[in-house]
């Protein structure tokens, strides 16, 4: 592949950014041999741990088996598709990131990996440099949020370890992307948050097209949550400003 995917000569090992500490371990799932091999030495060498993965279904078991701190994922892979494999592992894991890797041509599926819940999307051929820095803005988005378990209001209950909501005792089904912005407005309560900072925060992607992508996920959260959506007592709009979240 050479510059072609990863242009290696733009990386400086130097760099101060890399005297900071990496936690956790990396998950590389890219079926190119040449991508895997630079991608492995660049993690390495910054002193993370790294596991490498052909296919979405080995990919899949390795999550499965041992969770990662985070997950490099390219879009075209045999056996099980990265869409796939992205939708799959944000269904158990809505707060666990993903920087998703894809050629050009995919740049229409942006939208759509973001919506599943990807954190960030990189277009290759890419710079070493700006992938490491996105996977560290991943993992400091990562660090930041509280370690919260059970939440209640009003005949709401979550349980953000099983990763589940109840409604008067039964199930509400959330997307990834919506139960990532209800972990994120609950570990905030009571502060005003802006449209952007949601979208930088929740998900991880500071050029996402609008914010009207926030609206429609408080608007279902609403739908989902809200005892009377059209008069919210939770997910409250801050006109001019973003929203609020109010147990």
């Amino acid at each position: 592949m050479g510059q072609s995917v990863i242009q290696l000569s733009a990386f400086n090992s130097a760099d101060p950014m890399s005297f900071e500490q990496p936690t956790g371990r990396i998950l590389v799932v890219e079926d190119d041999p040449a991508v895997q091999k630079a991608l492995k030495r660049m993690f390495e060498t910054e002193g993370f741990t790294v596991e490498v993965q052909a296919n979405g279904q080995s990919a899949l078991e390795s999550f499965q088996a041992v969770p990662p701190a985070v997950i490099i994922l390219d879009l075209r892979l045999p056996k099980l598709s990265g869409g796939d494999l992205c939708r799959m592992i944000k269904a158990r894991a809505p707060t666990l990131p993903i920087v998703v890797l894809s050629a050009a041509s995919d740049v229409s599926d942006k939208v759509l990996l973001l919506e599943l819940g990807a954190d960030d999307y990189v277009t290759k051929p890419f710079s070493p440099r700006e992938l490491l820095a996105r996977v560290r803005a991943a993992l400091r988005h990562t660090s930041r949020r509280t370690n919260i378990g059970l939440v209640r209001f009003d005949d709401i209950t979550i349980d953000f370890k099983k990763m589940e909501v109840l409604r008067d005792g039964k199930l509400v089904v959330l997307t990834p992307q919506e139960f990532k912005t209800l972990k994120f407005m609950v570990e905030n309560v009571d502060r005003v948050i802006s449209r952007d900072e949601l979208l930088n925060d929740v998900w991880g992607y500071q050029n996402y097209p609008s914010t009207r992508t926030v609206d429609n996920h408080i608007l279902k959260l609403r739908q989902k949550l809200e005892r009377d959506q059209a008069n919210p007592v939770h997910f409250r709009t801050v006109h001019g400003v973003g929203y609020k979240f109010i147990r």
